[in-house]
């Protein structure tokens, strides 16, 4: 009896359980969704910044023909900065050049002007002296240039073709 009156009540009851039930489920609306055009304004000033940072790669390139008068006529409003390593530096550099290595060019453009000559035995260039930097084969002067206009330096040539095609192309050495 007792098993009959069970049955009758889920009988009873299933119906109405079985019913769907959308009409009880919260609704969610679009208020905790972002905000497409204020996301979309961010992500462009992000992309912008991005570029920006890119950008700093982009120093003017010289060539060969562009670099050789500057050796033979050195301006002091004017530096060549050889960032090869002093075991590296022992072959030889470009006529008129100063040796900065790349390992130590950003910390070195932190130093006081008076620090900066007296660890590396010349003036320390102002932000906005024409800086060429080069290397062995165009790679750490290339990182040179970054590292230059990240710390505020304006006015930067980058030489690729660097020691190897100087020294190709039959260009002076001085030790």
């Amino acid at each position: 009896m007792l098993r009959a009156a069970a049955l009758r009540s889920v009988r009873a009851v299933r119906p109405q359980t079985l019913r769907p039930a959308y009409h009880t489920l919260p609704r969610r609306y679009q208020s905790s969704q972002p905000n497409p055009d204020k996301h979309a304004s961010a992500k462009k000033a992000a992309q912008e910044l991005a570029d920006n940072l890119q950008r700093d790669w982009d120093a003017k390139v010289i060539d060969y023909a562009q670099l050789l008068p500057k050796t033979r006529s050195p301006s002091p409003e004017s530096y060549l900065i050889d960032v090869r390593e002093p075991d590296e530096v022992i072959q030889g550099m470009i006529p008129s050049a100063v040796n900065l290595p790349l390992s130590v060019l950003a910390n070195s453009l932190h130093l006081h002007s008076d620090a900066f000559k007296a660890q590396h035995g010349f003036e320390k260039p102002s932000k906005s002296q024409e800086i060429t930097f080069y290397c062995r084969s165009g790679v750490r002067s290339t990182s040179a240039c970054d590292v230059a206009k990240r710390n505020g330096y304006t006015n930067i040539l980058n030489y690729k073709g660097s020691w190897l095609e100087w020294v190709e192309k039959g260009g002076e050495k001085s030790k």
